[in-house]
């Protein structure tokens, strides 16, 4: 497909010292053009190593706002939480003076906090300057799940809500999610995945824009890089 630009590493390690420059180098042109510039990660094991990398670099974190694409409703000292996840790999070494903008609420449901969480990341990541997303085994991405009775709102994209809260069903949790319009919109669109099984899906993914909520992705991005390693 025109739009996407496909990257293949032997292995992670030479994928995150790539991916980990071109998101610095992103970042730190960001910089020079206006005062702040912002980041949306995605949670799981495949994006630690690359957090860790990418804490290294030296650039004006301080100038850098850092937020999640989804959220599982959880607190942030919970080690299942995806801002426990960014906390612990990426939000250290230099890249500790960056700002953290949760995408959980303390003391609020989550199905009743859209509006809150839409008004609060439409404000700090509208048109964000890098979002990366990551891929599931099922096919879902962000928290974008095929079973979930929300799907079909969070895919729509005239909707005007930047966040949507979902039950999964497959997986546990409540979440809070960027929808597929909000993600779409971001300047740099990025996909980070590993391993043969994940290569399987994303293939399958590609040819149908139905088959999965990653492919959604793949099929309405007008600029999608994917960095894929085989282990």
């Amino acid at each position: 497909m025109n739009n996407i630009d496909f990257i293949d590493y032997k292995n992670s390690k030479s994928l995150v010292e790539n991916f980990v420059k071109e998101v610095s180098t992103i970042l730190k042109e960001t910089l020079l053009k206006k005062e702040n510039a912002t980041l949306l990660v995605s949670g799981g094991n495949t994006p630690k190593l690359f957090f860790q990398e990418l804490s290294k670099v030296k650039l004006d974190w301080n100038r850098v706002k850092i937020g999640l694409v989804d959220e599982r409703w959880l607190l942030e000292s919970n080690e299942n939480s995806n801002a426990y996840l960014v906390k612990k790999y990426l939000i250290q070494k230099e890249a500790s003076k960056a700002s953290f903008i949760p995408l959980f609420l303390e003391n609020k449901d989550c199905f009743s906090s859209d509006d809150l969480c839409s008004k609060l990341y439409k404000k700090e990541f509208l048109q964000t300057d890098i979002l990366i997303l990551g891929m599931g085994n099922d096919g879902h991405t962000a928290s974008l799940f095929s079973k979930s009775k929300e799907i079909k709102d969070a895919l729509n994209l005239n909707i005007k809500k930047f966040c949507i809260s979902t039950n999964p069903i497959t997986a546990p949790y409540d979440r809070m999610t960027l929808t597929l319009k909000s993600i779409l919109e971001s300047k740099n669109l990025f996909l980070h995945f590993q391993g043969k099984e994940k290569l399987e899906i994303y293939k399958k993914a590609l040819k149908s824009e139905n088959i999965y909520p990653i492919s959604k992705i793949l099929f309405n991005a007008s600029k999608l890089k994917v960095y894929f390693s085989h282990e």
